[in-house]
């Protein structure tokens, strides 16, 4: 028995690509989390609050000094002025902090605007509330993906309640510049809507783009909540912590749902997630550089192969246009695509056509995952190389 909320949704993409990359012993650049360890600064000081007795639940908004450490994170990163007591919910992780913030905030009936390809749990956490999705598209173009500014302003209608905005964005690689978050900003002032920001891959930036929050957007502190975690930025996506930035009265709503949700999460890990955001930013650093070096590794071999690609500006992705092989190949779109690597090249990436409403707006596209050791990247090169050019 499923509830119809969640009949669309059937099995997540994530797992059926996971599970053809575990059948055919695939290298996995298929799904989002690293294949090395976060830092030791975390792991040590979670490690001395297990001995130290912090073991039973923590305060439902979170310890007091992860909620000062995030808060002392958004001003350095965001440059935004934080309560930590008022105006910071610890989450089980960005997906909790989103569900939070949806049946929280939503009402059955209302419109929230999701620019698409789309992270798969939007659509998910807005069924759970009732809430209808209205689409806008990244449209593929020279440099990489763009929405157009007439649909967007189009999307919006009297029943408007939010526009969920990420950025970086995953799976393209956008980073929203600094117009297009003034023109969504103004559009949200306009219709009387708040903005819903995910941002966990905002320390994820490559070259010359520079994040900026659409909470730093004249007019959007007090209509904006900002979700990130710590686990992209220090690679610890098993750890499960993230949070939820929000003024007071946004803050209420997602505390009503969040504890209800998990009420808290794990004791120790806040403190080690707060050793991090205090004291981790040469980790950053690090991850950083490493990110570069992979994401240029890939997608210069994946462009040799005869891949279409368009280097992300931020997050770990690259969406790749394999409509030159797959042509040669007799396959027909992503999903066959996708299919046919984990057996034929023992290779996993995913199908982006499952984050559209139109199914055939990505059906051109795979994305593939660089958060991965340097030997995993160069082992899937290899295999690629000697399916694809023999």
């Amino acid at each position: 028995m499923i509830a119809d909320r969640f009949l669309p949704f059937g099995t997540t993409i994530f797992s059926e690509m996971t599970s053809l990359a575990h059948r055919y012993e695939a290298v996995n650049l298929s799904q989002g989390f690293p294949d090395f360890d976060g830092p030791t600064l975390g792991k040590d000081r979670a490690l001395k609050a297990i001995q130290d007795g912090k073991n039973q639940y923590a305060p439902m908004p979170g310890t007091p000094e992860l909620r000062d450490a995030i808060a002392s994170w958004a001003s350095r990163v965001n440059h935004l002025d934080v309560d930590p007591n008022t105006e910071i919910t610890v989450t089980s992780g960005c997906t909790e902090a989103i569900a939070a913030t949806m049946l929280g905030l939503l009402n059955p009936g209302d419109e929230v605007i999701i620019f698409e390809p789309y992270y798969d749990s939007y659509r998910a956490c807005l069924a759970m509330a009732g809430a209808k999705a209205v689409f806008v598209t990244l449209h593929p173009n020279e440099t990489g993906f763009a929405y157009h500014s007439d649909e967007l302003e189009k999307a919006f209608t009297s029943r408007t309640k939010a526009v969920l905005v990420n950025t970086p964005h995953n799976p393209t690689g956008v980073v929203f510049t600094d117009s297009q978050l003034s023109e969504i900003a103004q559009l949200c002032i306009q219709n009387d809507a708040i903005a819903i920001s995910d941002e966990v891959y905002e320390r994820l930036v490559y070259e010359e783009s520079v994040h900026r929050s659409i909470a730093q957007v004249k007019g959007m502190r007090q209509r904006t909540v900002v979700l990130s975690s710590s686990g992209k930025t220090f690679s610890l996506t098993g750890w499960k912590v993230g949070w939820a930035i929000a003024p007071p009265e946004l803050t209420a709503g997602i505390r009503s749902a969040h504890q209800f949700l998990t009420f808290s999460v794990a004791t120790p890990l806040q403190y080690g997630v707060a050793e991090l955001l205090n004291h981790g930013e040469q980790e950053v650093k690090k991850m950083l550089e490493y990110y570069t070096r992979t994401r240029s590794i890939l997608g210069e071999a994946l462009q040799e192969l005869g891949f279409g690609v368009r280097l992300p500006q931020g997050s770990y992705f690259i969406m790749a246009d394999h409509s030159a092989i797959s042509e040669r190949l007799g396959l027909k779109n992503d999903v066959d695509m996708c299919r046919w690597l984990p057996e034929h090249a023992g290779v996993a990436a995913i199908p982006p056509s499952a984050f559209y409403s139109d199914p055939s707006h990505g059906s051109s596209f795979i994305r593939f995952a660089f958060c991965k050791k340097t030997s995993t990247i160069e082992e899937a090169i290899r295999r690629l190389r000697s399916s694809l050019t023999t």
